[in-house]
């Protein structure tokens, strides 16, 4: 994990459909209230609350307290550790489809 504070790692905490939903919706806007996220799932307020949590834990969101409500955004900066990862196999894949682009060219 690139990040002392995390608790969970980020591969984990993406790794659930609800959760990438969460992100997504998070991306879309500044600021949600719990409420306004959990009107988006056919699940109760604890289950979502839940996934918040792992997702909290893992770095990839921020909460703050507005009275009795909690709202949430999004920290998309633990997504980086994905992106690189995922970019050397972008070189590998590209790089292995030149080399069949050009045993096909020899063939012909």
């Amino acid at each position: 994990m690139s990040e002392n504070n995390q608790l969970r790692d980020v591969y984990d905490a993406i790794a659930d459909p609800t959760r990438r939903q969460l992100i997504h919706l998070l991306s879309e806007s500044e600021e949600i209230p719990l409420h306004e996220l959990t009107a988006q799932f056919q699940m109760g307020r604890t289950a979502v609350s839940k996934h918040l949590t792992i997702l909290k834990e893992a770095g990839l969101i921020l909460d703050r307290k507005v009275g009795r409500e909690t709202r949430f955004k999004l920290n998309a900066a633990p997504l980086r550790e994905i992106q690189d990862w995922l970019s050397f196999y972008s070189k590998f894949w590209s790089t292995n489809m030149l080399r069949l682009n050009q045993l096909f060219e020899e063939e012909e």
